[in-house]
C-alpha cells in the first residue's frame, strides 16, 4: 500500500518525537507496509533497519538504492541489513538500483528468490530512483525520463516524444514509512545532514506518511539549528531516535571494520 501524499500527515506533540528506543520507534509497523531505507552508504539507518527485523513484521515492500546494503554490509554477519530481511523471507518486493550482485558467479540472496518466484524485484535506474521518490513527496503523480529508453527497463512502460526525444513515463514512488538517519537534529525533528547522509535521506523524508529518523550527534533544543542549515524540515518528521553508543547503537559502520564510535582520520562512516 502506498500512501496519499497529500494526507494530512499524523502529527505528534513535541515530546511525542522523541522515542526511547529504536524497538519502540518501529512497533507499529504493520505486514504489508512500504519502507523507504534511507542511505548511500553513508546514511543508512542500520539501527532501525535492525529493530523492524526484531519486530518481525513480514509482507514488507523496500525501497533502497542497494539491496544488499552496500559495501559495508559485505560479509557482515554480525550487521542486521537490507539483504538479512530479505533471506529471511520478510520481503515480498524490493525496489532498487542495484539488485544483483558485483560477482556474476556468486549470486546475491534476492537474485536467487527473484529467479524461484519467491520475491518481486524491481530495477531501477539510480537517478530515475532518486526522481521518483523526490516527486512522490512532491505530490507529483509522475514525470517523463530518457533514461531506459531502447532497453528492457522500457516493456510496459507509455512512451511519448518531446522535442525529437523518446522519454518513458515514470510512476512517483510514496511508501507507509521512511527510515532515514541524519547527523544532528532538534526536538522538533529538523534535520541536517553529513555528506552522502543528501543522496536519499531528505527525499525519502518527504515521500512517506511516516518518517523515523537516526540521530548521531545529542538532541538540540528547538530553536538551536540556524534555519539556513536545516535539510528538512520537522514537518516531515514523526520519530527521533539518538544512537546510543556502540555496543548498544550502530554509530559508525566502514568497511572490514568493527563498528565504531567515532570515525578514523582519513575515513568516511556509513
Amino acid at each position: 500500500m502506498r500512501a496519499d501524499p497529500h494526507a494530512v500527515r499524523g502529527a505528534r506533540t513535541l515530546n511525542e518525537k522523541v522515542r526511547s528506543s529504536f524497538d519502540d520507534a518501529v512497533r507499529e509497523i504493520p505486514d504489508g507496509a512500504t519502507i523507504l531505507l534511507g542511505g548511500f552508504g553513508p546514511g543508512t539507518p542500520w539501527n532501525l533497519i535492525a529493530a523492524l527485523y526484531r519486530q518481525g513484521a513480514t509482507g514488507l515492500t523496500l525501497v533502497c538504492n542497494s539491496a544488499s546494503g552496500g559495501s559495508a554490509a559485505q560479509g557482515r554477519d554480525d550487521l542486521i541489513a537490507h539483504s538479512t530481511l530479505i533471506t529471511a523471507g520478510r520481503v515480498r518486493k524490493v525496489i532498487a538500483s542495484f539488485t544483483a550482485a558485483t560477482h556474476p558467479s556468486r549470486p546475491s540472496p534476492l537474485e536467487e528468490m527473484s529467479a524461484s518466484g519467491a520475491i518481486e524485484a524491481e530495477l531501477t535506474p539510480q537517478g530515475t530512483l532518486a526522481e521518483r521518490i523526490r516527486a512522490g513527496g512532491a505530490g507529483i503523480p509522475a514525470f517523463y525520463t530518457p533514461t531506459g529508453v531502447g532497453t528492457e527497463m522500457a516493456e510496459g512502460k507509455e512512451q511519448r516524444t518531446f522535442n525529437g526525444r523518446a522519454d518513458l513515463l515514470e510512476e512517483a514512488i510514496t511508501a507507509d514509512y521512511a527510515f532515514v538517519r541524519a547527523w544532528k537534529a532538534d526536538t522538533f525533528g529538523n534535520l541536517i545532514f553529513r555528506r552522502a547522509q543528501r543522496n536519499y535521506n531528505p527525499i525519502m523524508a518527504m515521500a512517506a506518511r511516516t518518517t523515523i529518523a537516526e540521530i548521531e550527534e545529542p538532541l538540540l533544543a528547538e530553536g538551536e539549528i540556524d534555519p539556513d542549515q536545516v535539510h528538512t524540515s520537522g514537518i516531515f518528521v514523526h520519530s527521533l531516535i539518538v544512537i546510543p553508543a556502540p555496543p548498544e547503537g550502530i554509530l559508525h559502520v566502514l568497511p572490514g571494520m568493527p563498528q565504531l564510535a567515532s570515525i578514523p582520520p582519513g575515513r568516511v562512516g556509513q
